[in-house]
């Protein structure tokens, strides 16, 4: 039995980035001997088992063989007479497809380090084409690794064309492709994943509404990375070119929780009226739209969401912020009016509602005004 540190743990090492988690591969083992020193076994449809003190994933070496359509179309051979070269060859990209000895060295048969050195993203073999979901995989890794100069090889890109001129991508669930949706608007550069996909022709498949997007078109998506938005905003931001109905469309199609969702339709909705309102009513009648009494924080998740729009129009930064800042101020006074004061002071029914709204009106107006 050998064991090898494998995957992602190699690559960051190498490219001196913060490991977060460590995956194993152990070869000329059996599921039986696993268990027998106490792993535990997590994996139903692959051999992968739980170590017993680090809980760490340690699987089996392991090949697979396409036997159907999308990516669980697969059948999975362990067993102690797989090799590490087997193994490794199944994986996506060169970078990712290294091992490393517990002595420290590099098992690399399929020149990882070379394209660490050039900055390529690569594919290891011809059975890329086999998984779909790697079109997404790749254009996430070129979003997180972009700022280090990363671009994709020109045979995968290749490669990718060709998987999704052939159709296979739309055998995807949306929870795959929002799973790495969501992780590439984490990453240093989101807008860099829908421009792969879009390079290889994967956008109209899964996101036909950013199909016909210009660079102007992610500025605010750029702009929300560079922030440290949440990533709820960024995806909002995204949807900021969008009418409420495209937007809708694509959150319904990549089945989008519903915070996201939720701040996503808000923005297409009112983020221009946000962004060029000056009057107290116009902007009353927003927060009532938005639900901002009962949802402050999303509304002010919204007014962000807004700035980037404005500063990507004017590039005046300091301004638009001193606007978003009045706005939340002026959210904030007018959430706070007492409407057991209003109650007490005899209104009843619609008198009540005339006179909170004539309140915060008022508070508004002179929030504005500063």
């Amino acid at each position: 039995m050998k064991i090898y540190l494998v995957g992602g743990a190699v690559r960051d090492e190498l490219l001196h980035r913060k490991v977060t988690e460590r995956d194993w591969v152990v070869v000329g083992a059996t599921a039986e001997q696993l268990l027998s020193k106490g792993y535990t076994q997590v994996g139903k449809d692959f051999p992968v088992f739980l170590h017993p003190e680090t809980r760490e994933e340690y699987a089996l070496a392991r090949t697979e063989r396409k036997t159907g359509s999308g990516y669980t179309g697969f059948v999975c051979v362990a067993n102690s007479d797989v090799t590490l070269e087997e193994d490794l060859l199944r994986r996506d990209l060169t970078i990712n497809a290294m091992a490393k000895d517990s002595r420290g060295k590099i098992i690399d048969p399929y020149h990882g380090l070379a394209d660490l050195e050039k900055k390529r993203l690569r594919h290891v073999s011809a059975a890329f084409s086999e998984d779909p979901l790697r079109v997404f995989r790749v254009a996430r890794f070129a979003a997180r690794y972009a700022y280090l100069g990363f671009k994709v090889a020109d045979d995968t890109l290749a490669l990718m064309k060709s998987m999704a001129a052939s159709g296979e991508l739309q055998s995807l669930s949306a929870e795959r492709v929002w799973l790495e949706t969501r992780r590439s608007l984490m990453e240093k550069s989101p807008a860099i994943y829908f421009h792969v996909l879009q390079q290889c022709g994967a956008l109209s498949h899964w996101f036909p509404e950013l199909a016909e997007f210009g660079d102007d078109k992610y500025q605010p998506l750029i702009l929300a990375a560079n922030s440290k938005a949440s990533n709820e905003e960024r995806f909002a931001a995204l949807a900021l070119g969008l009418s409420q109905s495209e937007a809708t469309a694509l959150c319904q199609r990549l089945k989008a929780p519903n915070s996201y969702r939720e701040l996503a339709l808000l923005s297409a909705s009112f983020s221009s009226l946000l962004t060029h309102t000056k009057s107290p009513d116009a902007l009353l009648e927003i927060l009532d739209k938005a639900d901002a009494w009962r949802k402050p924080e999303r509304f002010q998740a919204l007014l962000k969401v807004a700035s980037f729009q404005a500063i990507t129009a004017t590039a005046d930064e300091e301004n638009i912020t001193k606007k978003r800042k009045a706005f939340e101020r002026a959210l904030s006074r007018a959430a706070n009016i007492d409407v057991q004061e209003i109650i007490a002071s005899g209104k009843h029914g619609k008198a009540i509602r005339d006179a909170l709204r004539s309140q915060r009106l008022e508070l508004l107006r002179s929030t504005m005004k500063n």
